[in-house]
């Protein structure tokens, strides 16, 4: 089951009900409603976004407080495009002008009949469609919004599906297993009770609940309400824990993410400690929901926000995550994990992670994501750094590149002019602001460091340091690319050349282009640099960047393999970003792959995710060539690229790109 197929079948209806939940329940699977039911308000908002109901019931009955039970709905409700029915007693019918104006859509009095319940529901419905733009648009937000839900099924098959977000609480790696693996995923203690609430529903086939601890987190308690559908037995899963019903006073209602106010509290609580906030925001989201309806956008929303939950939570632990307006987000960080380059760092995994297409059923959306960082002030309030951060944030909307701006705490906005940049990188090199750093390389299984990528890093006297993109980006545009990569590729080999004897079994990896390989003079160029160096042929690979397009491929292979017959080891770089990949694969001689850091940052994602990795992975060992996978930022990501064979790593996990001293520091430090 992929979570829709239920919902296609049958309408849902998410009630709130404190003291007849079940009851309640009975009467709308009567008549041919799925039902999400909930008894407690505190996190009841939470829940009916991240179910697939579109339409409500709350149970004002024996004088229910609007500002408690229906209140909290509203904001959910209107953020879905959904409809809102309070149930009254027939005697309470003059508090409906008070229910309506606080929010609700639809009433119905008790006692009610079938027919009467089945009308009112139908009612609601009919609303939603006409609101939402049809029943096509509502299943892909259903499609979409379900990736956050917690729920699971037990089909016909035997095997449990799982949500994503269910699965990672679990800490499953798989949302398809068996009933034995997910029971032994839950506390020893509470799995024969568990097991027994199982059987006891698919014997008599009627509602029931079974509740457990989480592994390793005996505070942390989830609740599955337990039905029969027609593809098995399926459940939805709330949590249990007072901790989660506390906080959700303190959400966004339509993400879940820290509000606003959460966020500017947060903020005021650290004036006058080390802080930095990147501000994220989706570009050009109103044409997507000009295309596809709110009710798709606001899913669209939780989806962007949960990605963004997962790269904070795996980069930068601790970090505080926010929804502050419309298509913003905030992230605030502290201690080492404010420091400029950590921040950008971690802008570039969101900015990628945002990019990744989202699916909606019949559709692919994709986005493009903006961010402005700013770091903290003495001075600064949390309205001051947020104003500077949105300072930054305009800066990356107008400009071009990787679509970040900083504001440090002593520069101004380094919003970067592209024909300053052309001029400034002909006098670049000359002044020597164009430097090298090493980013080590360690083989899976071991932590001593086997070999070093060299990086390229501008020292802009004007903008501070600019990353390797920027660089290339603006030598493409002033045609100065092939000067600058032989600077690069000859201030690599001169380092690395001098290193001390502790280094000498160190590779080194240097990048060329698809422009220096289509030079009738390179090879003899580029062994004549290596041999005036002095560092060894033996121990060097030529990295070819997959992205840039090679224009003869036949030629390219006939000179790479005349590379390696003079001892250099070759390497096809960024894999899995370019269309060209299993061309190059399939014609080039290669020692190594080099798996891209979005694509090995995936293999913690979805089981589809994890089959792409694994299917690149096994492709190249089938063809004897060693894996290096970039961008490792988690143990996770480590351990699972490991079991599938890759030889080698590097990212933040480990270490970003160091100087030549700093290196020989690392590895006589062991």
């Amino acid at each position: 089951m992929n979570g829709d197929s239920a919902g296609d079948s049958q309408p849902s209806l998410f009630i709130l009900s404190p003291d007849d939940r079940d009851g309640l329940s009975q009467a709308v699977r009567r008549v041919g409603w799925r039902v999400i039911a909930a008894r407690r308000p505190g996190d009841a908002a939470q829940r009916f976004l991240r179910s697939e109901a579109q339409v409500a019931l709350v149970d004002m009955r024996q004088g229910g407080n609007p500002d408690q039970l229906l209140k909290p709905l509203v904001p959910a409700s209107e953020a879905g495009g959904g409809a809102l029915i309070v149930l009254v007693e027939w005697q309470a019918d003059a508090n409906l002008p008070m229910l309506i104006e606080a929010g609700a859509t639809h009433y119905l009095t008790a006692p009610f009949s079938d027919a009467t319940l089945q009308a009112t529901l139908a009612s609601a419905h009919r609303m939603v469609e006409r609101i939402g733009g049809g029943t096509r648009r509502h299943q892909r937000a259903q499609r979409i919004r379900r990736g956050d839900a917690l729920y699971w099924q037990l089909g016909h098959d035997g095997r449990v599906r799982l949500s994503d977000n269910l699965a990672r609480h679990l800490g499953l790696e798989d949302d398809l297993v068996t009933p034995a693996r997910l029971l032994w995923r839950l506390p020893r203690a509470e799995r024969r009770s568990v097991l027994m609430a199982l059987r006891a529903m698919v014997r008599a086939g009627q509602p029931d609940s079974l509740a457990h601890a989480l592994p390793g987190r005996p505070g942390d308690r989830l609740v599955h309400h337990l039905r029969s559908d027609d593809n098995g037995i399926a459940a939805d899963v709330e949590w249990m824990s007072d901790t989660h019903e506390r906080d959700g006073a303190s959400r966004d209602y339509l993400t879940g993410l820290r509000s606003r106010d959460a966020a500017l509290l947060w903020l005021d609580q650290r004036s006058g400690l080390p802080t930095t906030i990147l501000l994220l925001t989706i570009s050009q989201f109103e044409r997507m929901n000009a295309a596809y309806g709110q009710v798709v956008g606001d899913a669209l929303l939780g989806r962007i926000a949960r990605r963004i939950e997962r790269m904070v939570e795996d980069v930068a632990p601790g970090a505080m995550t926010a929804r502050i307006a419309g298509t913003e987000f905030l992230v605030g960080l502290t201690g080492e994990a404010a420091t400029g380059d950590r921040a950008t760092f971690l802008a570039r995994q969101l900015i990628g992670a945002i990019g990744r297409p989202f699916s909606a059923g019949d559709h692919l959306i994709r986005m493009i994501a903006r961010c402005g960082i700013a770091q903290a002030r003495p001075e600064d309030d949390a309205t001051l750094l947020l104003r500077r951060a949105g300072t930054a944030l305009a800066d990356a909307r107008q400009g071009g590149g990787e679509g970040i701006r900083i504001l440090s705490a002593e520069k101004q906005s380094r919003q970067v002019d592209p024909d300053r940049l052309e001029t400034d990188l002909r006098l670049a090199l000359d002044r020597g602001e164009i430097g090298i750093v090493f980013q080590p390389q360690y083989p899976v299984m071991s932590d001593r460091i086997s070999g070093v990528e060299a990086l390229a890093r501008w020292n802009h006297p004007h903008y501070g340091p600019l990353g390797a993109g920027i660089l290339f980006q603006t030598a493409e545009r002033s045609d100065y690319m092939l000067p600058l990569s032989t600077h690069i590729q000859g201030e690599a080999l001169r380092q690395a050349a001098a290193w001390p004897r502790a280094l000498s079994n160190l590779r080194l990896s240097i990048n060329v282009t698809a422009a220096d390989i289509a030079q009738p003079t390179f090879m003899a160029d580029l062994l004549a640099m290596v041999d005036n160096s002095g560092f060894p042929r033996s121990r060097l690979t030529v990295e070819i960047t997959e992205s840039g397009l090679i224009l003869d491929v036949d030629g390219a292979a006939a000179l790479l393999r005349s590379l390696r017959a003079e001892g250099l080891a070759v390497a096809i770089d960024d894999f899995g970003t370019g269309y060209s990949s299993l061309a190059y694969l399939k014609s080039l001689p290669l020692d190594y792959l080099k798996i891209d850091s979005g694509l090995a940052q995936d293999i913690a994602g979805t089981a589809r995710d994890r089959i792409i990795v694994r299917g690149v992975i096994h492709m190249a060992k089938s063809l004897g060539l060693k894996v290096i996978a970039e961008g490792v930022e988690t143990e996770q990501q480590l351990d699972l690229l490991s079991r599938e064979g890759c030889d080698y790593y590097q990212g933040f996990l480990r270490s970003a790109g160091v100087s030549s001293a700093d290196l020989i520091n690392l590895v006589l430090a062991g």
